[in-house]
């Protein structure tokens, strides 16, 4: 390793990670390095819209319904009519 950093934790977050590196079976140093790891890649641009950090899945499902962008409101109030 490169780098060591100190950090002091609340209890709760310190519960949470104990019980997490006990659950993945990884010791707690390795879970805040994964953790911080997928922070960190995540783009956190003060101008970023949420929508940017999902632009690669929009569009990646295929729901089997043609027109449901322009008729969602309609299938939306036939599946709470179904009750689903």
């Amino acid at each position: 390793m490169d780098e060591q950093l100190t950090i002091r934790l609340p209890a709760d977050l310190g519960r949470a990670l104990r019980r997490t590196s006990r659950r993945l079976q990884r010791k707690k140093s390795e879970v805040v390095r994964l953790a911080l790891q997928a922070f960190v890649q995540v783009d956190h641009t003060p101008d970023a819209k949420p929508a940017d950090r999902v632009a690669h899945l929009i569009g990646s499902l295929d729901s089997g319904v043609p027109d449901l962008a322009t008729r969602s409101r309609h299938y939306i109030l036939e599946s709470l009519r179904r009750g689903r």
